[in-house]
């Protein structure tokens, strides 16, 4: 059959543990194939079971030969040059070997393993390449990330990002590639420079400048496009980076990756990997992609700007409010008065009993508290996205996930955000498989806080407190309930938040008292700070996090109530002390002009 019907070279480099997504890919490809053409796909590699080959091969056919090409001979005398990076493997730099490796064809098809194919792979196969070296369409995540474009300008060297192409999808003119002396120029360029962003991609986009054909936007498009496209215009779906069926519910055109994917051998597999995929893991993805875009903006800051009408980047003058906010927290610092706020709060209004249903017993209250922890998850999955929020790393966190009663959480309270990072700590832990965090807020943040943030203080699972006594009293009897039946409940100790301010500043009695009431253990969480490479819209450094869980401080029974609260404090507050000299290396000290009070008092 071969002999009858024009060839077209298919190419994929893939491992075991993209085996069924490769099966995945294939039966899209081959059911929405022209069966005018005969397909000999290769698939490059250095590690396959001989299982999923056997699972792979019955997609053979008249129109198609599946050969499998062992590629450790031919690696082997530079796989010490192919860098890598968090989930890359060294698969990823086969493609730049084809037109070496069969130069029996004219050009070549190369394709990721992470796509669905809805159109006729043979009209891309179709294209005029004329003189190209390629023809490949614009990467949707340079296009979509400022830091990406001038990444791809400044350090790639591309002329305009919009010419950026991504390298997961590519008509290559081999013919031209070994006229050009590809393979020599590229390990050549592997010696003296090191992409370290998007690696063969950068490479590929470096020595092809010029020489490429950009193709419609429809032969790669990913979910994380921000344009409106028809789906008859897509050709073939591009699960980049994290946007991951098998990993995420929610993704943009995952339909089509079920669809295909319940065709295939490995559909319990797949669904498997996607119902065990971990807090972890997913918290290790947004790392990964916050640490790429870092990584990106290093490269770029290391490198001058020579680019013709280049924009003005104005530096980002510090807000003044900021620096009002700034000699506050000094000046309260100096007269000893840590437990007053530096900002405005809401004005309060008084929260009456019939206004809030602190355990969520109506179901309209269960209804909103689901729709706003959905929501509000990614809310915050989106800030840590954007490096608007930077968790840089979570220290101890076994001592949250060893407690299987109800506990009060202590945390230092220095930005909005930082409830946001202890329920994100929370959910890494594996704890909200069973339990809920519940955070005790102030009283004018649930009655009179406006837009987004008033619905999260209105709905997450939030506990607040009331000028009332009537509420106080519903209060309390809600915050007991939910200790003792497992739940934990986040609570703000110092009393006041002043912004970024490193220390701990002295507790209050309030969060211990539940703790000895209840008889469930305090979590000291206290988070250190450092300025980011990244400056925010107020003109300072956004500052990147580590989280640092201390071992759970118990009540002791031989010890009454006022005793207990007052030795649970103060450990507390010794574990948050150690924790800050050890990190900022420096002794803690507060500059106190009047120095005559006791720090931990109530």
């Amino acid at each position: 059959m071969e002999n009858n019907l024009e060839v077209i070279p298919i190419f994929f480099a893939v491992d075991d543990v993209y085996m069924p997504f490769l099966a995945v890919t294939l039966e899209s490809l081959i059911q929405n194939a022209s069966k005018r053409y005969y397909y000999s796909i290769k698939i490059l590699y250095t590690n396959i079971n001989e299982e999923n080959k056997r699972k792979i091969n019955k997609y053979k056919n008249e129109n198609v030969n599946i050969e499998f090409v062992d590629l450790n001979y031919y690696i082997e005398k530079v796989k010490d040059k192919l860098y890598t990076r968090d989930y890359y493997s060294k698969t990823t730099y086969f493609r730049l070997f084809i037109p070496d490796l069969y130069p029996q064809y004219n050009k070549a098809i190369y394709l990721d393993c992470d796509i669905i194919v809805l159109g006729d792979i043979s009209e891309l196969y179709n294209q005029e390449l004329g003189d190209n070296l390629l023809a490949a369409a614009p990467d949707d995540v340079i296009q979509t990330t400022k830091v990406f474009q001038e990444y791809a300008e400044k350090v790639v060297g591309v002329s305009s990002y919009r010419n950026y192409f991504n390298a997961g999808i590519l008509l290559m003119n081999l013919d031209e590639f070994r006229k050009f002396n590809f393979q020599e120029k590229f390990l050549y360029l592997l010696e003296t420079i090191k992409f370290v962003v998007a690696q063969d991609q950068d490479y590929l986009n470096r020595l092809c400048k010029g020489k490429v054909k950009i193709i419609d936007k429809g032969w790669d498009r990913m979910p994380i496009a921000t344009d409106n496209m028809p789906i008859e215009n897509i050709k073939i779906i591009h699960y980049n980076l994290g946007q991951k069926p098998w990993h995420y519910d929610n993704i943009q055109y995952q339909d089509y990756f079920w669809e295909y994917a319940k065709k295939t051998e490995y559909y319990d597999y797949i669904c498997h990997i996607k119902e065990n995929y971990t807090e972890e893991q997913r918290f290790k993805d947004i790392q990964q992609y916050r640490n790429l875009k870092a990584l990106a903006q290093k490269e770029a800051d290391c490198v001058g700007d020579d680019r013709l009408n280049k924009k003005n980047n104005n530096v980002i003058e510090k807000s003044k409010e900021r620096l009002e906010i700034i000699e506050k927290i000094k000046k309260l610092e100096e007269s000893g008065k840590f437990d007053l706020d530096v900002e405005e709060d809401p004005p309060t209004i008084p929260l009456q009993p019939e206004d809030i249903d602190y355990l969520k017993t109506s179901k309209k209250s269960q209804l909103k508290s689901k729709m706003a922890t959905r929501i509000g998850e990614k809310w915050v999955n989106g800030l840590l996205r954007d490096n608007k929020l930077i968790i840089k790393d979570v220290k101890g966190i076994e001592n949250m996930q060893k407690v299987k009663s109800g506990a009060i959480v202590t945390c230092n309270h220095f930005n909005p955000f930082d409830s946001f990072t202890v329920e994100k700590v929370f959910r890494l832990s594996g704890q909200d498989k069973d339990k809920k965090l519940f955070k005790v807020i102030r009283e004018g943040n649930y009655t009179n806080f406006p837009g987004l943030y008033g619905f999260f203080f209105k709905n997450c699972d939030t506990l607040p407190l009331s000028s009332n006594k009537r509420t106080m009293i519903e209060f309390i009897k809600a915050v007991d309930t939910i200790l003792t039946r497992g739940d934990f409940i986040l609570v703000y100790p110092e009393q006041s938040m002043w912004w970024n301010y490193r220390k701990p500043k002295p507790l209050k009695n309030g969060a211990f008292n539940f703790a000895v009431r209840n008889k469930v253990p305090v979590i000291p969480i206290f988070i250190t700070m450092e300025d980011s490479d990244i400056i925010g819209e107020d003109g300072f450094p956004i500052q990147e996090y580590t989280v640092n869980i201390g071992e759970p401080i118990y009540p002791n029974e031989d010890l009454g109530e006022k005793e207990n609260i007052n030795v649970m404090r103060d450990k507390n507050y010794e574990i948050w002390k150690q924790i800050y000299e050890d990190f900022y290396e420096i002794p803690l000290e507060y500059n106190i002009l009047d120095n005559k009070e006791s720090i931990n008092e109530e």
